[in-house]
């Protein structure tokens, strides 16, 4: 692994409140209607890092696609069988927990699993239970929660995982229903007027806007109902124009969500990405982020995105769902390293 180039520049920027009460300083982020992902000048090592490993994507992309159709195979290959789900999946499969999961195919294991401390459901088979797992690959860059679209019932312990994590942006890639007018995810944030609660949490929108590639943000503030602490300030994205099991026409609005988010700073709680079941469209994203990120931080073992994908699903099961996927991660990377390079120099990429 190479050393660590120059840090990005800020696409968000965090901010720094008094000390509250007790002591604690609460970062957050700086959030506003007018918005806008900031340009990022790379540096030298930056710019030739992001040159290597656009031209060994674009050759493997362009003159050798049978060696991605290796890669997705050999992902597919190595799926995880049911029997072993259900070793890796036992507190999913507790009877206490069943119903809180949105597809019974799709379940966190059990030494990845996001855990609610304390837990709504005090019966003690819960354990804290929610269907979100941590995915991460290296410490130098952004780590997720991929978690399901929440279900009524456990909206609540969704904002719980927001708050106990101090997650400062949740990446929503589906739409409440879809075009068969089938239930794709729970709608857990829109308010009409005036604050949502749910049990002991609060949640407030302070400002929507939607940006010129159809992506809706929205700043939320999030707290519990009691509480003297500041509340807690939520980056809310959603692309409800990403079709499930599919891809986008382009690239350009996963681009954005990752412009807008590559760069969260570290010392914040994780980045939450969620679709419908967790896994297709989140992984996918997952993807695209973590290898981006990777490469302007000089770590060109990025470039092995098959690695990437099967670190992912040894973290959170079937994660990039279908090939379609698996070759919208080499687009979407190709796409964002020529927009780097251009942007850095005022020049089209040849």
């Amino acid at each position: 692994m190479a050393a660590a180039g120059n840090p990005l520049s800020s696409a968000t920027t965090s901010t720094e409140p008094p000390a509250t009460a007790t002591g604690t300083v609460t970062k957050h982020l700086d959030f506003s209607a007018d918005s806008v992902p900031k340009r990022i000048v790379l540096s030298p090592d930056q710019r030739s890092y992001c040159l290597e490993a656009l031209t060994a994507f674009k050759d493997k992309r362009y003159h050798s696609p049978g060696k991605i159709d290796s890669e997705f195979s050999a992902l597919q290959k190595n799926r995880l069988k049911a029997s072993e789900m259900k070793s890796r999946c036992s507190v999913a499969l507790d009877s206490t927990n069943i119903s809180k999961n949105r597809y019974t195919d799709v379940l966190p294991f059990d030494n990845s699993r996001v855990v609610l401390d304390p837990c709504k459901d005090y019966r003690p088979s819960a354990r804290g239970y929610i269907n979100a797992s941590f995915v991460s690959i290296s410490e130098r860059v952004s780590r997720f929660i991929a978690t399901q679209g929440p279900l009524p019932h456990t909206f609540e312990d969704f904002w719980e995982m927001i708050i106990q994590n101090r997650c400062p942006v949740i990446v929503m890639l589906t739409r409440l229903v879809d075009n068969y007018k089938m239930v794709k995810c729970g709608d857990y944030f829109q308010a009409e007027d005036g604050p949502r609660t749910f049990g002991n949490i609060c949640v407030v929108t302070k400002c929507i806007k939607t940006s010129h590639t159809s992506l809706i943000l929205r700043n939320l503030e999030v707290n519990y109902i009691e509480s003297e602490e500041p509340p807690l300030h939520v980056l809310h994205i959603q692309y409800p124009e990403w079709p499930d099991h599919g891809v986008p026409e382009d690239t350009l609005a996963v681009r954005e969500i990752l412009n807008r988010t590559y760069d969260v700073p570290l010392s914040l709680g994780p980045i939450v990405v969620h679709c419908s079941a967790g896994i297709g469209r989140t992984g996918t994203y997952c993807t695209i982020h973590n290898t981006i990120q990777r490469i302007l931080g000089g770590d060109m073992s990025a470039l092995d995105i098959v690695n990437t994908v099967a670190i992912f699903r040894s973290q959170r099961i079937g994660m990039v769902q279908t090939m379609d996927q698996y070759l919208f991660c080499y687009d979407a990377i190709i796409d964002e390293l020529e927009h780097l390079i251009s942007d850095d120099n005022g020049e089209k990429t040849p």
